[in-house]
């Protein structure tokens, strides 16, 4: 038995899956399949349930998962406290972010870390807001980086970057030509629409409120993909401002602000309240903070 065949059985166990396990470890699937029976051989139990076509955990398995954990748990527990013998910081540090995030925020924050810290490894696990609490709340992350608000009493919450919404539209559009638009006027046109999270949360409440019935022409889960299709004139939308700051400069799309309301887009790290931070960890916070939150829209400028 070995850390790497806990690791698999734990991403088979999450992901219900040996394929898509598989691919989550860059291994084939016979591969996936032959450590997990290694492990049931070693174990004397059937640990996962591979019949009727879907792969479940046993009752066998729930505690070899939770033993599982707990292994894995004090081999990073064991090496951060190593590394912390040293002034520098050392190891790896696990962060959970969105599409939109990891492209616009994070890569200034992760540079100016890794020049202080080069000997810290740091991993990007792209998610959506639901997956990155689950994936803090579960340890497969160090730090989640979300829109506020978080409610959950289990995470502690450090606010880094002040941001807000604003309407983009092709340079060609009629709105183009204005310095603002109000809720209204954006609701006249066809628009493209987050598929969910906060931001659609907060327009369609918004939209409630006016007693507007705007007309959602596509719905998407790509930051990237609504910019793209705002810039092939398929409707309007609305992105966070640091966001589209390249996209502006290349006039391949227009940003107007929104007249009559301010839609805050937040973000914060979070992490669990009874997680102890390694050195490193403390270091990035203290990076993340003064990296994007000295003045709202400060990275958009840039």
């Amino acid at each position: 038995m070995d850390f790497d065949q806990l690791e698999t059985f734990l991403e088979v166990a999450r992901l219900s899956s040996f394929s898509r396990a598989a691919e989550k470890r860059f291994r084939t699937q016979p591969a996936i399949s032959s450590q997990i029976r290694s492990l049931e051989e070693e174990v004397g139990a059937r640990i996962l349930d591979r019949s009727g076509g879907k792969v479940s955990i046993t009752a066998s398995g729930k505690l070899f998962q939770k033993f599982a954990e707990e292994t894995l748990a004090a081999r990073k527990a064991a090496m951060t406290a190593i590394a912390e013998t040293e002034r520098v910081p050392r190891g790896e540090i696990v962060v959970g972010a969105n599409e939109g995030t990891c492209l616009h925020i994070l890569p200034e924050v992760f540079a100016l870390f890794k020049k202080q810290y080069p000997d810290v490894a740091v991993n990007i696990n792209r998610a959506d807001y639901a997956k990155i609490l689950e994936s803090v709340i579960d340890n497969s992350v160090d730090f989640g980086v979300v829109s506020l608000p978080v409610t959950d009493t289990r995470l502690t919450v450090v606010p880094v970057h002040r941001d807000e919404l604003v309407i983009i539209v092709p340079p060609q559009h009629p709105l183009a030509k204005q310095k603002s638009a109000t809720i209204a006027e954006a609701a006249n046109y066809p628009l493209i629409m987050p598929k969910s999270g906060h931001t659609r949360d907060n327009l369609d409440s918004l939209f409630h409120e006016r007693k507007l019935k705007p007309r959602y022409t596509m719905e998407l889960d790509s930051s990237e993909l609504l910019k793209r299709f705002v810039a092939a004139d398929a409707g309007i939308g609305f992105i966070a401002r640091s966001f589209v700051p390249e996209d502006v400069r290349a006039e391949v799309l227009a940003a107007i602000p929104i007249a009559d309301a301010k839609l805050k887009r937040d973000l914060a790290l979070v992490f669990r309240k009874d997680k102890a931070l390694s050195r490193a960890a403390l270091a990035f916070i203290d990076i993340a903070v003064k990296a994007t939150a000295l003045e709202p829209n400060t990275l958009a400028k840039r």
